[in-house]
């Protein structure tokens, strides 16, 4: 066994989610959201570029000497990782997330029956959205295996890089790689439309062309999921909208309306006791939300969202408060994670 795949096996006996190698500093450890240093010399030269060696195809390589970084997806002492190489201060440097042996379920990663319900939905565009490593792209490889599981679809995926790889149950299931199977998200996305889809997952949505024609997928008659890097599920819609010319918006904004179907939001926190949990927003698109869309209303969101319980719908702060009272995470984590902390307290003191 090598140096590189000891580590891998220390990280993963440890549940840890990353490994950070910079030249001049141990290898670090993410456990539970923080850094642990390795006790352990510190990383050379030599240990960096050998660990990019054995870790990267000769293509992304040839990426990561003309560009200074390089992004992919790779087996390694079996276990599958999504490594980036990049280039800090003339060195090689590594971050590596390790990925779960198989795809998580649903149940395993205690998604709220209301998400569980949209994957099961014929067409309509989802949103998966939070900051990065909140878990976004294990919520929706979960939403795919429990679509696999339950239907007879064919699913399209792009990926930047494929990080689950799916095994066929009653789906035929497409993943295709940004930069080594299509050219863009977008360029995918087009082509999607022509192979014959029912449920297409888009990695990231960025950029105007990807979100538009995500949109008129779900339009067709798709089943669409995407992320977004925003902060509050009402927030989105506003995103969304204003990456348009002005003189389309409001077009989109009655597109936007007709087809979304729910939007989550995500964060992932410590849990007591060991290992993460990930606390969900939850906007549905009822005819209230879809209406408040269409007027460019958004502004009046939450308070849908706050009177749409019994459709599934909470609010991060009040997810973050009953999950705080049942002990699953503490309230110096809610806190910190609340959009107004004074309001997750209020709502603990009245307990």
């Amino acid at each position: 066994m090598t140096e590189l795949d000891e580590l891998i096996a220390l990280a993963r006996a440890r549940n840890a989610s990353d490994i950070h190698l910079t030249v001049g500093l141990p290898p670090v450890l993410r456990i539970d959201g923080a850094l642990t240093d390795v006790e352990d010399a510190p990383v050379d030269d030599a240990f960096a570029d050998a660990a990019a060696l054995a870790l990267a195809p000769r293509e992304q390589m040839e990426i990561f000497r003309r560009d200074g970084e390089a992004d992919m997806a790779v087996t390694a002492a079996d276990t599958r990782i999504r490594v980036n190489i990049f280039r800090q201060q003339g060195h090689t440097a590594l971050a590596l997330r390790l990925l779960p042996l198989r795809v998580p379920t649903a149940r395993e990663l205690q998604l709220p029956d209301v998400l569980v319900r949209q994957a099961e939905k014929p067409r309509g565009l989802v949103l998966i959205t939070g900051p990065t490593g909140s878990g976004k792209t294990s919520t929706l490889a979960a939403l795919l295996d429990h679509i696999n599981h339950t239907v007879r679809r064919h699913i399209i995926t792009l990926e930047n890089p494929i990080e689950y790889v799916h095994e066929r149950d009653r789906c035929v299931i497409n993943q295709r790689e940004v930069g080594a199977d299509t050219g863009s998200f977008a360029a995918g996305l087009r082509a999607a439309l022509r192979q014959d889809p029912d449920v297409i997952l888009v990695g990231e949505m960025r950029d105007l062309e990807t979100i538009q024609t995500a949109i008129t997928a779900a339009e067709t008659g798709h089943l669409v999921f995407g992320t977004l890097h925003t902060k509050g599920v009402a927030n989105t819609v506003d995103r969304v909208v204003d990456v348009f010319p002005a003189q389309q918006q409001e077009q989109i904004r009655m597109l936007l309306a007709e087809v979304l179907e729910c939007v989550i939001g995500q964060t992932l926190l410590p849990r007591v006791g060991g290992g993460r949990r990930a606390v969900f927003e939850v906007m549905v698109g009822t005819p209230a939300v879809k209406s408040l869309i269409r007027q460019n209303k958004s502004y009046q969101l939450v308070t849908s969202i706050q009177t749409g319980r019994k459709q599934g719908m909470i609010l991060l702060d009040d997810a973050l408060a009953a999950m705080a009272r049942q002990g699953e995470i503490t309230l110096e984590d809610a806190l910190s994670a609340a959009n107004d902390p004074d309001a997750v307290a209020g709502a603990q003191r009245k307990q």
